[in-house]
């Protein structure tokens, strides 16, 4: 197809000849991958996992760029002002579901504000508890909980995270009234399950693996809907506990609102192309022992506004509030 035939396609597909242009990038152009967490931490290695053989797919480099703080919504509101070319995209993950259920202050749409590319991933968390905890398995410890004079704790990576609603969750399907205990972080949650502050640690299962490997901490059940392929042995909370309990995350790539069709379409085939190939599904299933989920742009709306509806109905239900 020659140029004069590519801008009337472009023309008429509603674009223009920068869009198409911006569809087709020259090898060397770099995209800059945002993600609103500090370097090192799950969504951190997931996007320097994907930008490779997306960078390779589109023939371009893909420059991943943390933007931490206030839960992923300094990245979030960048991204929604960006130039929406194709040059800038961004991972979020099922917090970013979660901010918007508790509505948080932002300046953004969380859902209209964007356009959604590709699923990435999907993971669920674990319970953990010490390793010479009494409860050997989830239901004597909601047992000990729904008997224990004072109550019991759990502890979450933050208040308004994912683990914390799993908690919540928790609580609500079991009619137990147990108190969340926030830390910063997933490894300062276990911290303190080891120290003997909470019993209940509600947390990242590639932080705890290395500990239940070390014989420190029992892990009770995973949040997800069925078992891990890495965890084989451990049952999840809906098969042991409370039927239809599922408080897994997930990880997904957005565009800025207003990229064309066409930019969205290319970014998504990339991220296809990388989450099928079989280094990369091994590497997740490392990192965060969950599963490369390729998707369209439609699935992952889809997504997002389900978990949002999904966690706002909690939080108004439990009247659950920010610490």
């Amino acid at each position: 197809m020659n140029r004069r035939n590519l801008l009337a396609a472009a023309m008429a597909a509603g674009g223009s000849w920068a869009s198409l242009a911006s569809a087709q990038e020259a090898p060397g152009h770099a995209i800059t991958l945002m993600h609103g967490f500090a370097p090192g931490g799950p969504a951190d290695a997931i996007a320097r996992l994907v930008a490779l053989p997306m960078g390779k797919a589109l023939g371009q480099v893909v420059v991943v760029e943390p933007r931490p703080g206030a839960g992923g919504n300094i990245a979030a509101a960048a991204l929604s002002r960006a130039v929406p070319d194709g040059s800038v995209i961004g991972l979020v993950t099922g917090g970013h579901a979660v901010t918007a259920a508790f509505g948080r202050n932002q300046n953004y749409d969380p859902l209209d504000g964007f356009e959604a590319v590709s699923q990435v991933a999907r993971y669920a968390f674990v319970l953990a508890v010490r390793a010479d905890h009494p409860a050997l398995d989830l239901k004597a410890a909601l047992r000990m909980a729904a008997s224990a004079p004072r109550g019991w704790q759990f502890g979450s990576a933050g208040s308004g995270t994912t683990q914390h609603l799993a908690g919540e969750l928790l609580n609500a399907m079991s009619g137990l009234q147990m108190m969340h205990v926030p830390y910063r972080g997933d490894a300062a949650s276990i911290t303190g399950v080891l120290g003997g502050e909470i019993p209940l640690a509600i947390t990242a299962a590639n932080v705890a693996i290395p500990l239940v490997q070390g014989g420190q901490i029992r892990l009770l059940a995973t949040t997800g809907p069925v078992r891990s392929a890495r965890l084989p042995e451990v049952p999840t909370v809906a098969e042991v506990a409370l039927p239809g309990y599922d408080a897994s995350s997930w990880a997904g790539l957005l565009a800025p609102r207003g990229t064309q069709p066409a930019v969205v379409a290319r970014l998504n085939a990339a991220a296809a192309a990388a989450l099928h190939d079989k280094a990369v599904q091994t590497r997740l299933a490392d990192l965060l022992d969950g599963e490369a989920v390729p998707g369209t742009p439609a699935a992952l709306r889809a997504l997002m506004a389900q978990e949002i509806t999904r966690w706002r109905e909690l939080i108004q239900a439990r009247r659950i509030v920010l610490e």
